[in-house]
C-alpha cells in the first residue's frame, strides 16, 4: 500500500471552528484541534530538526526550514496561547527568564526600563546585572502607587515599562488601564507580567497594553514538569521583530516534546485555575484573624489596599498565590513552615499540588521581602487538608 505524503500546516490544523468559543472550549480541545488525515483529536509530536525540499530545491512549506526557531508543536501551544489573550502574534520560549530577558534585550544602550521594585527575584537580578553593563537606564517604581510611578515614568525618557499584577510575593495590583495611560503619556511602550492572573482572569492586551508576558512554567501548564515562558504582542512592531530574531539567532525556542507537554496541560487550565482561585480565597479568609498571623496579603480579601482594583481587573477569581505574615519573625516563620505536611516546601508557583516557600531565607540579605512572610501557591486539594495543615503548624 503506497502511503501518499501530507504536509502538516498549523493554519488547517488548529482553530477548525468558525465560531468564535469560549476560552474553556478552545483550552478543552486544544484550539479545536482535528488532523482531517487521520481524524486524530490529540496532536503529535513532531521531532524533525529540519524539513526537506523538493525536486526543485522548494520548501514543501515555506515557512519552516530548521527546527531551531520552527516547530510544529511550539507554533500549536502559541496559535492557543495568542488567541487566549486576543493577541496578534506569540512567541513560546524555553524559560521565563529565556522570554523576559529576550524582550529587554530589544532595548538599545542609552534607553531607558521602569519596573517595580517587588517582582520575580531572578528576573529582577538579572536586570539590574544587564542593564549597567550594557548601558541600559534602569529605574525602580512601588507597584501600587501611581503616584510614584509617574513620578519615575516621568523623570526622564523611557522606553519600557514593566508591570508585574499581582506582584510576587507581597501581590500588590497594578490598574493596568491607568499605567497604560501613564506610559503613553511618557511615550513608553508596556508589558505586563500576567503569570498569576492568566490570561483566563486578565487579559492585559485588552487593557492596552503593548506585551504580555507569562512565565509559562507555572499555571498555563500547571504539572511542574514543563519549564516555559511566553511573549505575547498587541502588534508586530519594530520590537516585536527585534524579539523575533533574537529568539533565533539564540536558539530559545521550546523544544517539540515540552511544547506537546504544554498544549496538554493548557487543555485543563480553565478547571484549575478555578479550583486554586476558590481554594486560596477560602484559605485566605479562614487565616485572616486567625491567632498567631499578623497579616494575610491576597487581593480577594477586602482588606487588600489595592482590592477595589482586583475586582474591576480580575474576571473570574483572584489567582491562587497569597502571602502570609507570622508573628515571632523569621526564626517563628522557619518553623512553621518546617512543621508543615501537606504543603510541599518548594520554589515555584501554579502547579496542581499546593506550595510553600520562605521568601526571605531563599532571596537572602538584600531582600525587600519581610522576613515573617510565608508564598503559598494554592493548589487543587481538599481545601479542608491545607486549612488543617497550617493550622497544626502554626500550633506546634
Amino acid at each position: 500500500m503506497k502511503l501518499e505524503a501530507h504536509i502538516f500546516r498549523i493554519e488547517e490544523q488548529v482553530f477548525k471552528n468558525d465560531k468564535k468559543n469560549n476560552a474553556e472550549t478552545l483550552l478543552a480541545q486544544a484550539g479545536h484541534y482535528l488532523d482531517t488525515v487521520t481524524g486524530a483529536v490529540v496532536p503529535p509530536i513532531h521531532p524533525s530538526t529540519t524539513f526537506a525540499r523538493n525536486e526543485q530545491g522548494l520548501l514543501y512549506d515555506s515557512d519552516r526550514i530548521y527546527a531551531r526557531d520552527q516547530s510544529i508543536n511550539t507554533e500549536m501551544a502559541e496559535a492557543l496561547l495568542c488567541q487566549l489573550e486576543a493577541g496578534t502574534a506569540c512567541k513560546i520560549f524555553a524559560s521565563g527568564m529565556a522570554a523576559a530577558t529576550a524582550l529587554v534585550q530589544t532595548l538599545r544602550p542609552g534607553e531607558r526600563i521602569v519596573a517595580p521594585r517587588i517582582m520575580y527575584w531572578s528576573f529582577r537580578s538579572w536586570l539590574e546585572t544587564f542593564c549597567a553593563e550594557w548601558g541600559i537606564e534602569l529605574a525602580f517604581y512601588h507597584p501600587g502607587d501611581e503616584e510614584n510611578l509617574m513620578a519615575v515614568l516621568t523623570a526622564a525618557p523611557t522606553h519600557l515599562l514593566w508591570i508585574e499584577t499581582p506582584a510576587n510575593p507581597t501581590w500588590e495590583v497594578v490598574d493596568i488601564s491607568k499605567a497604560v495611560a501613564l506610559a503613553q503619556s511618557a511615550g513608553a511602550q508596556v508589558v505586563v507580567d500576567s503569570t498569576v492572573s492568566t490570561p483566563l482572569l486578565t487579559q492585559p492586551i485588552v487593557l492596552g497594553a503593548d506585551f504580555v508576558f507569562h512565565s509559562a512554567t507555572k499555571y498555563i501548564n500547571g504539572h511542574s514538569d514543563v519549564v516555559a515562558g511566553a511573549i505575547i504582542t498587541a502588534s508586530e512592531d519594530t520590537r516585536w521583530e527585534r524579539l523575533c530574531k533574537i529568539r533565533a539567532q539564540q536558539g530559545g525556542i521550546l523544544g517539540p516534546f515540552e511544547s506537546w507537554l504544554l498544549l496538554r496541560g493548557m487543555r485543563t487550565m480553565h478547571i484549575r485555575v478555578e479550583r486554586s482561585c476558590e481554594n486560596a480565597l477560602t484559605f485566605a479568609r479562614h487565616f485572616e484573624d486567625f491567632p498567631g498571623v499578623i497579616q494575610v496579603i491576597y487581593p480577594g480579601l477586602p482588606s487588600h489596599p489595592h482590592h477595589e482594583t482586583a475586582v474591576k481587573q480580575m474576571k473570574g477569581g483572584f489567582g491562587g498565590m497569597l502571602s502570609i505574615r507570622l508573628e515571632g519573625g523569621r526564626e517563628r516563620t522557619a518553623h512553621v513552615m518546617g512543621q508543615m505536611k501537606c504543603f510541599v516546601r518548594a520554589t515555584s508557583l501554579g502547579g496542581v499540588e499546593s506550595l510553600v516557600e520562605h521568601r526571605a531565607l531563599v532571596e537572602g540579605e538584600d531582600s525587600p521581602v519581610p522576613d515573617d512572610l510565608l508564598r503559598f501557591s494554592i493548589g487543587i486539594e481538599n481545601i479542608q487538608d491545607l486549612i488543617e495543615d497550617l493550622e497544626q503548624a502554626i500550633k506546634e
